[in-house]
Protein backbone atom coordinates (compact mmCIF):
# COMPACT_ATOMS: atom_id res chain seq x y z
CA UNK A 1 0.00 0.00 0.00
CA UNK A 2 1.29 3.44 -0.88
CA UNK A 3 -0.90 5.67 1.31
CA UNK A 4 -1.69 6.23 4.97
CA UNK A 5 -5.11 6.91 6.43
CA UNK A 6 -4.78 8.77 9.75
CA UNK A 7 -7.93 9.16 11.85
CA UNK A 8 -8.21 11.86 14.52
CA UNK A 9 -7.20 10.80 18.02
CA UNK A 10 -7.23 12.65 21.31
CA UNK A 11 -4.73 10.79 23.47
CA UNK A 12 -1.08 9.93 22.89
CA UNK A 13 0.69 8.15 25.74
CA UNK A 14 2.66 5.09 26.78
CA UNK A 15 6.23 3.92 26.28
CA UNK A 16 7.95 3.38 22.96
CA UNK A 17 11.39 3.03 21.40
CA UNK A 18 12.37 4.17 17.92
CA UNK A 19 14.67 2.41 15.44
CA UNK A 20 18.41 3.01 15.41
CA UNK A 21 19.98 6.24 14.24
CA UNK A 22 20.27 6.41 10.47
CA UNK A 23 23.31 8.70 10.37
CA UNK A 24 25.25 6.54 12.82
CA UNK A 25 24.24 3.31 11.06
CA UNK A 26 25.60 4.56 7.71
CA UNK A 27 28.89 5.61 9.27
CA UNK A 28 29.30 2.44 11.34
CA UNK A 29 29.27 0.33 8.17
CA UNK A 30 31.71 2.52 6.29
CA UNK A 31 34.28 2.96 9.04
CA UNK A 32 34.04 -0.67 10.19
CA UNK A 33 34.60 -1.71 6.59
CA UNK A 34 37.92 0.14 6.30
CA UNK A 35 39.07 -0.78 9.81
CA UNK A 36 41.34 -3.70 10.63
CA UNK A 37 39.64 -6.59 12.40
CA UNK A 38 36.00 -7.40 13.11
CA UNK A 39 33.49 -4.81 14.31
CA UNK A 40 30.17 -5.72 15.95
CA UNK A 41 27.33 -3.20 15.50
CA UNK A 42 24.08 -3.59 17.45
CA UNK A 43 21.01 -1.38 17.14
CA UNK A 44 21.65 -1.05 13.39
CA UNK A 45 18.81 0.60 11.47
CA UNK A 46 17.57 -1.95 8.95
CA UNK A 47 15.98 0.71 6.74
CA UNK A 48 16.18 0.95 2.96
CA UNK A 49 18.74 3.79 3.17
CA UNK A 50 21.10 1.92 5.47
CA UNK A 51 20.69 -1.36 3.61
CA UNK A 52 21.86 0.52 0.49
CA UNK A 53 25.08 1.33 2.34
CA UNK A 54 25.38 -2.29 3.47
CA UNK A 55 25.01 -3.57 -0.10
CA UNK A 56 27.55 -1.01 -1.34
CA UNK A 57 30.17 -2.08 1.21
CA UNK A 58 29.63 -5.72 0.28
CA UNK A 59 30.06 -4.79 -3.39
CA UNK A 60 33.38 -3.18 -2.45
CA UNK A 61 34.66 -6.46 -1.01
CA UNK A 62 33.72 -6.16 2.68
CA UNK A 63 32.36 -9.27 4.40
CA UNK A 64 29.25 -8.27 6.38
CA UNK A 65 27.13 -10.75 8.31
CA UNK A 66 23.64 -10.04 9.74
CA UNK A 67 22.95 -12.52 12.54
CA UNK A 68 19.87 -10.46 13.45
CA UNK A 69 17.87 -7.71 11.77
CA UNK A 70 19.48 -4.96 13.86
CA UNK A 71 22.95 -6.45 14.30
CA UNK A 72 25.77 -6.52 11.79
CA UNK A 73 29.23 -8.02 12.02
CA UNK A 74 31.73 -6.31 9.72
CA UNK A 75 35.08 -7.87 8.88
CA UNK A 76 37.15 -4.86 7.93
CA UNK A 77 39.56 -4.90 5.01
CA UNK A 78 41.74 -2.01 6.17
CA UNK A 79 42.24 1.44 4.71
CA UNK A 80 43.61 0.13 1.40
CA UNK A 81 41.60 -3.06 1.13
CA UNK A 82 38.46 -2.01 -0.74
CA UNK A 83 38.00 -3.57 -4.17
CA UNK A 84 36.29 -2.21 -7.30
CA UNK A 85 32.59 -2.98 -7.56
CA UNK A 86 31.44 -4.92 -10.60
CA UNK A 87 28.60 -2.46 -11.23
CA UNK A 88 27.35 1.01 -10.33
CA UNK A 89 26.61 1.38 -6.62
CA UNK A 90 22.90 2.09 -6.16
CA UNK A 91 22.25 4.33 -3.16
CA UNK A 92 18.46 4.18 -3.54
CA UNK A 93 17.03 7.27 -1.83
CA UNK A 94 19.99 7.75 0.53
CA UNK A 95 21.53 11.18 -0.01
CA UNK A 96 23.76 10.72 3.03
CA UNK A 97 25.15 7.48 1.62
CA UNK A 98 25.82 8.97 -1.80
CA UNK A 99 27.67 11.98 -0.44
CA UNK A 100 29.72 10.03 2.11
CA UNK A 101 30.62 7.30 -0.38
CA UNK A 102 31.72 10.00 -2.81
CA UNK A 103 34.27 11.12 -0.22
CA UNK A 104 35.43 7.60 0.61
CA UNK A 105 35.69 6.39 -2.99
CA UNK A 106 37.39 9.55 -4.25
CA UNK A 107 40.57 8.31 -2.54
CA UNK A 108 40.56 4.76 -3.88
CA UNK A 109 42.76 3.25 -6.59
CA UNK A 110 39.82 2.22 -8.79
CA UNK A 111 36.93 3.82 -10.66
CA UNK A 112 33.42 3.95 -9.18
CA UNK A 113 29.97 5.18 -10.16
CA UNK A 114 27.15 6.13 -7.76
CA UNK A 115 23.51 6.18 -8.80
CA UNK A 116 20.17 6.34 -6.98
CA UNK A 117 16.41 6.41 -7.38
CA UNK A 118 14.52 9.07 -9.31
CA UNK A 119 14.48 11.46 -6.35
CA UNK A 120 18.17 11.07 -5.50
CA UNK A 121 19.20 11.52 -9.13
CA UNK A 122 17.82 15.09 -8.92
CA UNK A 123 19.68 16.09 -5.76
CA UNK A 124 22.75 18.38 -5.81
CA UNK A 125 26.16 16.73 -5.56
CA UNK A 126 28.55 19.51 -6.58
CA UNK A 127 28.72 20.75 -2.99
CA UNK A 128 30.65 17.53 -2.28
CA UNK A 129 32.45 17.18 -5.59
CA UNK A 130 33.99 20.66 -5.53
CA UNK A 131 36.11 20.36 -2.35
CA UNK A 132 37.11 16.80 -3.28
CA UNK A 133 38.41 18.07 -6.60
CA UNK A 134 40.42 20.66 -4.69
CA UNK A 135 42.06 17.72 -2.89
CA UNK A 136 43.04 16.20 -6.24
CA UNK A 137 40.14 13.79 -6.67
CA UNK A 138 38.54 13.16 -10.05
CA UNK A 139 34.84 13.44 -9.28
CA UNK A 140 32.33 14.21 -12.03
CA UNK A 141 28.60 14.90 -11.92
CA UNK A 142 26.02 15.41 -14.67
CA UNK A 143 25.11 19.09 -14.51
CA UNK A 144 25.59 18.96 -10.74
CA UNK A 145 23.48 15.88 -10.08
CA UNK A 146 24.07 12.10 -10.15
CA UNK A 147 25.30 9.83 -11.53
CA UNK A 148 28.56 10.57 -9.74
CA UNK A 149 31.56 9.20 -11.64
CA UNK A 150 34.78 8.83 -9.67
CA UNK A 151 38.09 8.03 -11.34
CA UNK A 152 40.94 6.22 -9.63
CA UNK A 153 42.87 8.59 -7.39
CA UNK A 154 46.58 9.10 -7.94
CA UNK A 155 47.18 11.16 -4.85
CA UNK A 156 45.06 13.40 -2.62
CA UNK A 157 46.42 16.28 -0.60
CA UNK A 158 44.99 17.88 2.51
CA UNK A 159 43.15 21.18 2.22
CA UNK A 160 41.76 23.89 4.48
CA UNK A 161 38.16 24.21 3.34
CA UNK A 162 35.48 26.67 4.44
CA UNK A 163 31.99 25.22 3.93
CA UNK A 164 29.66 27.73 2.22
CA UNK A 165 26.83 26.43 4.45
CA UNK A 166 26.90 24.15 7.46
CA UNK A 167 26.52 20.60 6.16
CA UNK A 168 27.43 17.43 8.03
CA UNK A 169 27.31 15.42 4.80
CA UNK A 170 29.82 17.62 2.97
CA UNK A 171 32.04 17.87 6.05
CA UNK A 172 31.97 14.10 6.46
CA UNK A 173 32.81 13.44 2.81
CA UNK A 174 35.88 15.68 3.07
CA UNK A 175 37.00 14.04 6.33
CA UNK A 176 36.65 10.56 4.83
CA UNK A 177 38.77 11.59 1.84
CA UNK A 178 41.19 13.19 4.31
CA UNK A 179 41.91 9.78 5.82
CA UNK A 180 43.89 9.05 2.64
CA UNK A 181 45.38 12.49 1.91
CA UNK A 182 48.94 13.66 2.24
CA UNK A 183 48.95 16.00 5.21
CA UNK A 184 46.11 17.12 7.46
CA UNK A 185 42.71 18.16 6.16
CA UNK A 186 40.78 20.94 7.89
CA UNK A 187 37.09 21.73 7.48
CA UNK A 188 35.67 24.99 8.79
CA UNK A 189 31.96 25.81 8.97
CA UNK A 190 29.83 28.95 9.37
CA UNK A 191 27.65 27.18 11.94
CA UNK A 192 27.49 23.96 13.95
CA UNK A 193 26.33 20.80 12.18
CA UNK A 194 26.02 17.20 13.39
CA UNK A 195 29.31 15.63 14.46
CA UNK A 196 28.68 11.87 14.30
CA UNK A 197 31.58 11.38 11.88
CA UNK A 198 34.07 13.12 14.16
CA UNK A 199 32.92 11.18 17.22
CA UNK A 200 33.10 7.87 15.41
CA UNK A 201 36.47 8.57 13.79
CA UNK A 202 37.93 9.25 17.23
CA UNK A 203 36.47 6.00 18.55
CA UNK A 204 38.21 4.15 15.68
CA UNK A 205 41.53 5.69 16.75
CA UNK A 206 41.83 8.55 14.26
CA UNK A 207 43.51 11.74 15.45
CA UNK A 208 41.24 14.77 15.12
CA UNK A 209 41.73 18.28 16.43
CA UNK A 210 39.37 21.22 16.71
CA UNK A 211 35.83 21.95 17.81
CA UNK A 212 32.29 22.26 16.47
CA UNK A 213 33.25 25.07 14.08
CA UNK A 214 36.54 23.69 12.71
CA UNK A 215 37.91 20.17 12.68
CA UNK A 216 41.21 18.81 11.37
CA UNK A 217 41.84 15.15 10.54
CA UNK A 218 45.33 13.65 10.45
CA UNK A 219 45.70 10.66 8.11
CA UNK A 220 45.94 7.47 10.21
CA UNK A 221 47.97 4.35 9.59
CA UNK A 222 44.98 2.19 10.47
CA UNK A 223 41.51 2.21 11.98
CA UNK A 224 40.81 -0.07 14.94
CA UNK A 225 37.76 -2.34 14.89
CA UNK A 226 35.01 -1.50 17.38
CA UNK A 227 31.98 -2.81 19.23
CA UNK A 228 29.27 -0.22 18.58
CA UNK A 229 25.74 0.30 19.87
CA UNK A 230 23.55 2.54 17.74
CA UNK A 231 21.10 4.65 19.81
CA UNK A 232 17.53 5.42 18.78
CA UNK A 233 17.25 7.99 16.00
CA UNK A 234 16.32 11.43 17.34
CA UNK A 235 14.85 12.42 13.97
CA UNK A 236 12.47 9.46 14.18
CA UNK A 237 11.63 10.28 17.81
CA UNK A 238 10.72 13.82 16.72
CA UNK A 239 7.38 12.69 15.26
CA UNK A 240 6.30 11.09 18.52
CA UNK A 241 7.62 14.03 20.57
CA UNK A 242 5.35 16.43 18.70
CA UNK A 243 2.43 13.99 18.77
CA UNK A 244 2.65 13.83 22.56
CA UNK A 245 2.94 17.60 22.92
CA UNK A 246 -0.27 17.95 20.94
CA UNK A 247 -2.26 15.14 22.52
CA UNK A 248 -0.96 13.57 25.72
CA UNK A 249 -4.20 14.68 27.45
CA UNK A 250 -3.03 14.59 31.04
CA UNK A 251 -0.77 11.61 30.55
CA UNK A 252 2.78 11.34 29.27
CA UNK A 253 4.76 9.61 26.57
CA UNK A 254 8.13 8.01 27.32
CA UNK A 255 10.54 7.45 24.42
CA UNK A 256 13.39 5.22 25.51
CA UNK A 257 17.03 5.08 24.41
CA UNK A 258 17.12 8.14 22.18
CA UNK A 259 20.39 9.53 20.85
CA UNK A 260 20.83 13.03 22.28
CA UNK A 261 23.89 14.28 20.44
CA UNK A 262 23.74 18.07 20.97
CA UNK A 263 24.37 18.69 17.26
CA UNK A 264 21.10 16.86 16.53
CA UNK A 265 18.70 18.08 19.20
CA UNK A 266 18.00 21.65 18.12
CA UNK A 267 14.32 20.70 17.93
CA UNK A 268 14.25 20.22 21.72
CA UNK A 269 15.51 23.77 22.24
CA UNK A 270 13.01 25.15 19.73
CA UNK A 271 10.05 23.30 21.24
CA UNK A 272 11.02 24.23 24.80
CA UNK A 273 11.16 27.89 23.79
CA UNK A 274 7.59 27.38 22.49
CA UNK A 275 6.55 26.10 25.95
CA UNK A 276 7.03 22.35 25.53
CA UNK A 277 7.21 20.11 28.61
CA UNK A 278 10.02 17.70 27.67
CA UNK A 279 12.20 16.08 30.31
CA UNK A 280 15.41 14.12 29.72
CA UNK A 281 15.78 11.14 32.06
CA UNK A 282 18.56 8.61 32.60
CA UNK A 283 21.13 10.52 30.55
CA UNK A 284 24.09 8.26 29.81
CA UNK A 285 26.78 7.49 27.23
CA UNK A 286 26.65 4.80 24.56
CA UNK A 287 30.11 4.66 23.07
CA UNK A 288 30.85 8.15 21.79
CA UNK A 289 27.21 9.29 21.82
CA UNK A 290 24.98 10.65 24.61
CA UNK A 291 21.72 8.74 25.08
CA UNK A 292 18.68 9.27 27.28
CA UNK A 293 14.96 8.72 27.73
CA UNK A 294 12.47 11.48 26.90
CA UNK A 295 9.28 12.14 28.87
CA UNK A 296 6.82 14.38 27.03
CA UNK A 297 3.60 15.90 28.32
CA UNK A 298 0.89 17.77 26.43
CA UNK A 299 1.78 21.46 26.28
CA UNK A 300 0.19 24.73 25.20
CA UNK A 301 2.68 25.91 22.59
CA UNK A 302 3.25 29.51 21.52
CA UNK A 303 4.64 30.79 18.25
CA UNK A 304 8.23 32.03 18.06
CA UNK A 305 10.85 33.21 15.62
CA UNK A 306 13.22 30.26 15.37
CA UNK A 307 16.79 31.37 16.20
CA UNK A 308 19.15 31.14 13.23
CA UNK A 309 21.73 29.23 15.26
CA UNK A 310 19.27 26.36 15.80
CA UNK A 311 18.31 25.92 12.14
CA UNK A 312 21.17 23.57 11.11
CA UNK A 313 20.68 21.59 14.34
CA UNK A 314 17.04 20.84 13.47
CA UNK A 315 17.03 20.84 9.67
CA UNK A 316 15.57 17.32 9.33
CA UNK A 317 12.85 17.99 11.89
CA UNK A 318 11.31 21.10 10.32
CA UNK A 319 8.42 19.27 8.62
CA UNK A 320 7.07 18.09 11.97
CA UNK A 321 7.94 21.44 13.57
CA UNK A 322 5.61 23.06 11.02
CA UNK A 323 2.84 20.79 12.34
CA UNK A 324 3.59 21.91 15.92
CA UNK A 325 3.66 25.56 14.80
CA UNK A 326 0.19 25.24 13.27
CA UNK A 327 -1.08 24.17 16.72
CA UNK A 328 0.71 26.95 18.63
CA UNK A 329 -0.82 30.26 19.67
CA UNK A 330 0.44 33.03 17.43
CA UNK A 331 2.88 33.17 14.57
CA UNK A 332 5.98 31.03 14.07
CA UNK A 333 8.67 32.21 11.65
CA UNK A 334 11.35 29.93 10.21
CA UNK A 335 14.04 31.46 7.98
CA UNK A 336 17.57 30.57 6.97
CA UNK A 337 16.44 27.03 6.13
CA UNK A 338 17.05 27.07 2.37
CA UNK A 339 18.53 23.57 2.73
CA UNK A 340 14.92 22.34 2.97
CA UNK A 341 14.56 23.08 -0.75
CA UNK A 342 17.02 20.32 -1.72
CA UNK A 343 16.07 17.44 0.56
CA UNK A 344 14.19 14.32 -0.60
CA UNK A 345 11.65 16.86 -1.80
CA UNK A 346 11.39 20.63 -1.73
CA UNK A 347 10.13 20.39 1.84
CA UNK A 348 9.01 24.01 1.98
CA UNK A 349 6.84 23.63 -1.12
CA UNK A 350 5.48 20.18 -0.26
CA UNK A 351 4.69 21.05 3.36
CA UNK A 352 3.06 24.30 2.20
CA UNK A 353 0.79 22.44 -0.20
CA UNK A 354 -0.22 19.99 2.53
CA UNK A 355 -0.81 22.66 5.15
CA UNK A 356 -2.93 24.60 2.67
CA UNK A 357 -4.99 21.51 1.85
CA UNK A 358 -5.70 21.09 5.58
CA UNK A 359 -6.75 24.70 6.09
CA UNK A 360 -3.67 26.13 7.84
CA UNK A 361 -2.95 29.81 7.19
CA UNK A 362 0.70 30.31 6.28
CA UNK A 363 3.05 31.82 3.73
CA UNK A 364 6.30 30.55 2.28
CA UNK A 365 9.66 32.27 2.11
CA UNK A 366 12.58 31.39 -0.17
CA UNK A 367 14.30 29.97 2.92
CA UNK A 368 11.49 29.07 5.27
CA UNK A 369 7.87 29.58 6.26
CA UNK A 370 5.59 31.82 8.31
CA UNK A 371 2.78 29.89 10.04
CA UNK A 372 -0.27 31.35 11.80
CA UNK A 373 -0.97 28.98 14.69
CA UNK A 374 -4.53 28.36 15.86
CA UNK A 375 -3.82 27.37 19.44
CA UNK A 376 -6.05 24.89 21.24
CA UNK A 377 -8.54 22.44 19.80
CA UNK A 378 -8.70 20.81 16.37
CA UNK A 379 -6.50 22.71 13.91
CA UNK A 380 -6.38 20.67 10.71
CA UNK A 381 -9.25 20.03 8.35
CA UNK A 382 -9.52 16.51 7.07
CA UNK A 383 -8.54 15.81 3.51
CA UNK A 384 -5.83 14.48 1.28
CA UNK A 385 -2.20 15.57 1.12
CA UNK A 386 0.68 14.57 -1.12
CA UNK A 387 3.99 13.73 0.56
CA UNK A 388 6.07 14.17 -2.56
CA UNK A 389 7.60 10.78 -1.82
CA UNK A 390 9.31 12.32 1.21
CA UNK A 391 9.39 10.11 4.31
CA UNK A 392 9.57 12.99 6.80
CA UNK A 393 6.70 14.87 5.18
CA UNK A 394 4.54 11.72 5.21
CA UNK A 395 5.13 11.03 8.91
CA UNK A 396 4.59 14.69 9.81
CA UNK A 397 1.09 14.73 8.37
CA UNK A 398 0.31 11.54 10.32
CA UNK A 399 1.13 13.55 13.46
CA UNK A 400 -1.33 16.25 12.31
CA UNK A 401 -4.14 13.75 12.85
CA UNK A 402 -3.78 14.28 16.62
CA UNK A 403 -5.38 17.71 16.16
CA UNK A 404 -7.53 17.05 13.08
CA UNK A 405 -11.28 17.41 12.63
CA UNK A 406 -11.55 14.54 10.17
CA UNK A 407 -9.34 11.80 8.70
CA UNK A 408 -6.26 12.70 6.68
CA UNK A 409 -5.09 10.65 3.70
CA UNK A 410 -1.34 10.90 3.02
CA UNK A 411 -0.26 9.77 -0.43
CA UNK A 412 3.04 8.32 -1.68
CA UNK A 413 4.42 6.99 1.61
CA UNK A 414 6.59 4.08 0.45
CA UNK A 415 9.79 5.97 1.29
CA UNK A 416 8.93 5.97 5.00
CA UNK A 417 10.78 2.65 4.96
CA UNK A 418 14.01 4.51 4.11
CA UNK A 419 14.27 5.81 7.68
CA UNK A 420 11.52 4.35 9.89
CA UNK A 421 10.49 0.80 9.00
CA UNK A 422 7.37 -0.17 10.97
CA UNK A 423 6.34 3.45 11.57
CA UNK A 424 2.58 2.89 11.39
CA UNK A 425 2.68 0.02 13.90
CA UNK A 426 4.73 2.00 16.41
CA UNK A 427 2.49 5.02 15.93
CA UNK A 428 -0.53 2.89 16.83
CA UNK A 429 1.37 1.65 19.90
CA UNK A 430 1.21 5.17 21.42
CA UNK A 431 -2.35 5.93 20.40
CA UNK A 432 -2.25 7.28 16.83
CA UNK A 433 -4.65 5.67 14.38
CA UNK A 434 -2.49 5.31 11.27
CA UNK A 435 -3.27 2.56 8.76
CA UNK A 436 -2.00 1.63 5.33
CA UNK A 437 -4.54 2.08 2.56
CA UNK A 438 -4.63 1.99 -1.23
Amino acid sequence: MNSYLAHPVRRVAGTVAVPGDKSISHRSLMLSGIAEGTSDVSGFLASEDCLASLRAMRSLGVDIERPAETRVIVRGVGLRGLKPALHALDMGNAGTAMRLFTGLLSAQHFDSQLIGDESLMRRPMERVAKPLREMGAQVHTRDGTPPVDIKAAERLHGIDYLLPVASAQVKSAILLAGLYAEGPTKVRAPAVSRDHTERMLRSFGVRLEGDDMAVCVHPPQRLQSQRLTVPGDFSSAAFFIVAALLGASGGALMIENVGLNPTRTGLLDILRSMGADIEVLNLRSSGAEPVGDLQIRESALRGIEVPAALVPLAIDEFPVLFIAAACASGETLVSGAQELRVKESDRIAVMSAGLGALGVRHSTLPDGMRIEGRGEGPVFDGGEVQSGGDHRVAMSFCVASVRARAPIVIRDVANVATSFPGFAARARQIGLDVRNCG
